[in-house]
């Protein structure tokens, strides 16, 4: 029995697969001397015989499936205008003391310049900000009033 040599640098040009471990593809439909001629392994008639033939998911045979079984529970207000938070303690990584959407937006603090921003009272306001164009709490505007800034509408 010859031996294998192994190469003496791995390279991709002497990549191989473990022996044994890669098998040969599956040609089906390829007639009877294949093992798998005829119905290609499909078996006989039915649903999963035809070509397309695949159920949607939740299908459970004909039985009435969960989803439908179960009541519907819930309520998704389509008016809902979804804002991204800020905290008071974020305010730190602005330079100025100026809080618009564009200044938060330089300073990563909101994602899309598009979607609404809020200032939430998380943390202690560090310096007299003026906030312009964000929606802020009622709490977050006493910080920042407290601290000597200013809210404009």
């Amino acid at each position: 029995m010859a031996e294998e040599t192994k190469p003496d640098r791995v390279t991709l040009s002497t990549l191989r697969p473990p022996k044994g471990s890669t098998k040969p593809r599956r040609r089906v439909g390829r007639g009877p001397g294949s093992g798998l001629g005829k119905t290609a392994g499909r078996g006989h008639k039915g649903h999963k015989s035809r070509s397309g033939g695949s159920s949607n998911p939740g299908f459970e045979g004909g039985q009435m499936p969960i989803y439908r079984r179960l009541p519907k529970r819930g309520f998704t207000n389509p008016f809902r205008v979804p804002c991204q938070p800020v905290n008071l303690e974020q305010l730190e990584r602005l330079e100025g003391t100026e809080v618009t959407p564009e200044t938060l937006h330089a300073a990563s603090l909101i994602g899309k310049l598009s979607a609404p921003a809020k200032l939430l009272a998380r943390g202690d306001a560090d310096r007299a900000y003026t906030v312009r164009g964000v929606a802020i709490s009622q709490s977050a505007r006493a910080k920042i009033e407290a601290a000597g800034g200013t809210v404009e509408e």
